[in-house]
């Protein structure tokens, strides 16, 4: 599949965003050879590949669910400019 000039020009105005006929040219060579590559590993033969998740043969454990704080909230709150207690205090936003 070759991307000719006029689709990446529909491209970028859709996307909208402004190319020069430099850019075109070299996008157009580029997403070209992209295709093509891309034809190429569609016409692999992957019949006897089994699908990965990982490349080690384990499997991972499993661990409770636990939520918690990290216990960390006086170290979080020491970088905030103001505070009460245990929260931030920000600026009102809407009035």
């Amino acid at each position: 599949m070759s991307i000719d000039k006029d689709k990446i020009k529909h491209t970028a105005k859709l996307a909208r965003i402004s190319l020069d006929d430099k850019k075109i040219d070299n996008l157009s060579k580029d997403l070209s050879n992209i295709f093509k590559f891309i034809e190429k590993l569609n016409n692999a033969n992957t019949d006897n590949v089994k699908p990965l998740s990982s490349i080690l043969d384990t499997s991972l454990r499993s661990r409770e669910d636990k939520v918690n704080d990290g216990n960390i909230r006086d170290q979080i709150l020491e970088n905030a400019p103001n505070k009460n207690e245990d929260f931030f205090i920000v600026p009102k936003v809407i009035e």
